[in-house]
């Protein structure tokens, strides 16, 4: 299985830094100059042994910590496969990769089958080997990170149903547990999909009144005169369509936790009526003069610069200073990744039960995607994605072809904010196609042969071919091939 242009350029961009040479690779081959010509060439890079037979192979692996095993399929008389079979076997096995000068589809799946993490075809490319075995590595090494922090899940950090222990989510933690037993209002600023709310709900719940009412209101999703009335109540008649008394959110979470979500889009009216409810603890309902008195703790949520508002008058200071008591500040989760395998593993719970599947997990590629991945959508948007891989995958592992498109597509990743588009790959025409020099012919040659290795999706062929979709639309209805 050698890998292809764009995973040799995402294997070689990996940001982790690794240290390969303190790996143990062991080489079995019955041909001599194949094993010592593969030692010589990967020594610089890996710490190597070499075998000729599955017995020397297996003496190795008794004696020696070995990381890779490279083995041939054809060992003189014995069977690579066998091989791979004892190696597995072993309290401690190594990675297994596969040489074989007999590649096929068959070999690849039986090698597969039997817990192979590769395969290779000879003649050998030594870089291109190089990137598989390193690559194998850091896989490994990503799966035993998963299995180290799934083990840390019970002793992290979190709050209700905040999840994290990163450097950047702890002194979060630390905040909400010493605001949230007071009666201080609190502010809570951050991009969409950070988890304000969660944050909101953890503080009420942590607080002298986790019983009492916690009333959401998303300020942004109501005009002017309805966020009022939704917010203080109105008396019948108070305006047009006022059929009878509303109690309003206030008086609803009386003793308990008002949560303003998005309080950057209240208008300057509605900013003085709140002013003087937080302040005074005291509303009036619309079309009433009748003050009444409300025990309400508040905490507001954001995802705008409330100071910068305030210095361009659209937000009163005042208001400003009374909600920022106390501010936290959500971090992005590009800038947490350490947390993205615990909200993972935690997200897959949440969807296997919801779908009545059985555990899954993802594979260690996948995993290192979403580590690759800079999340403008933030933890709402891998939580979406988490529940995209749990529907699509038949099978208990979720790889990278489970993932959303957007998350494969190189262009829409970049169009999200979600990272820098790799080069595109250049479509050359095999040598065993008859010339042909007729331009239409040819053109609609390279077209059906750019779907054919896209697996017929339009949008990645036409980024094979380097033109865009609307010309491949336009191609597809000349060639026939799409209805008008």
């Amino acid at each position: 299985m050698a890998a292809n242009g764009r995973e040799l350029a995402r294997i070689k961009n990996w940001e982790t830094p690794m240290d390969f040479t303190e790996h143990t690779l062991l080489i079995v081959d019955d041909e001599k100059n194949t094993r010592e010509g593969l030692r010589l060439s990967l020594e610089d890079e890996f710490d190597v042994y070499i075998a000729a037979n599955i017995a020397e192979a297996e003496e190795i692996l008794e004696n020696e910590a070995i990381d890779v095993m490279l083995t041939d399929l054809r060992l003189g008389g014995e069977n690579g496969m066998e091989l791979i079979t004892r190696a597995l076997a072993r309290a401690k096995p190594p990675i297994c990769i596969l040489m074989t000068a007999y590649g096929s589809v068959d070999v690849a799946v039986e090698a597969m089958k039997k817990g192979a993490y590769d395969y290779v075809s000879k003649p050998l490319n030594i870089d291109e080997l190089e990137i598989v075995i390193k690559r194998a590595i850091r896989s490994r090494a990503v799966e035993a990170e998963v299995v180290a922090l799934k083990t840390q899940v019970s002793d992290r950090y979190g709050l209700e149903n905040i999840i994290g222990r990163s450097t950047a989510m702890k002194p979060i933690f630390e905040t909400v547990r010493q605001v949230a037993p007071t009666r201080a209002t609190v502010l809570i600023e951050g991009e969409s999909g950070t988890g304000k709310e969660l944050v909101g709900r953890a503080i009420h719940h942590l607080s002298g009144r986790p019983k009492s009412k916690l009333v959401t209101v998303h300020c942004a999703a109501l005009s002017e005169q309805l966020l009022e009335s939704e917010l203080f109540g109105h008396e019948r008649g108070a305006f047009t369509g006022a059929m009878e008394r509303r109690i309003g959110r206030f008086e609803e979470a009386d003793g308990g936790t008002l949560f303003l979500d998005e309080i950057g889009e209240i208008d300057l009216n509605t900013q003085v009526k709140l002013l003087r409810a937080i302040g005074e603890r005291t509303i009036e309902r619309l079309g009433s003069n009748k003050p009444l008195k409300v025990d309400v703790r508040v905490v507001a949520a954001t995802n705008k610069d409330l100071s910068e508002m305030v210095r361009e008058g659209t937000f009163r200071d005042d208001l400003f200073f009374r909600l920022n008591v106390v501010s936290i500040a959500m971090p992005p989760l590009r800038s947490r990744k350490e947390d993205i395998v615990l909200l993972v593993d935690a997200f897959l719970k949440e969807f296997t039960e919801e779908n009545g599947k059985a555990p899954m997990e993802l594979t260690a590629e996948a995993m290192q995607w979403l580590l690759d991945y800079e999340w403008p959508g933030n933890v709402r948007e891998l939580r979406t994605v988490i529940e995209h891989g749990v529907v699509m995958s038949n099978t208990p592992k979720i790889g990278v072809r489970h993932l959303p498109m957007f998350l494969r597509d190189d262009s829409l990743r970049d169009l999200r904010g979600g990272g820098t588009p790799k080069p595109k790959t250049s479509v050359v025409v095999p040598s065993s196609e008859p010339e042909d020099l007729n331009l239409a012919r040819t053109e609609e040659r390279l077209i059906r042969l750019a779907l054919d290795r896209t697996g017929d999706h339009r949008t990645e062929a036409a980024k094979l071919l380097g033109i865009s979709r609307r010309t491949m639309q336009r191609k597809l209805k000349e060639m026939g091939l799409v209805d008008e």
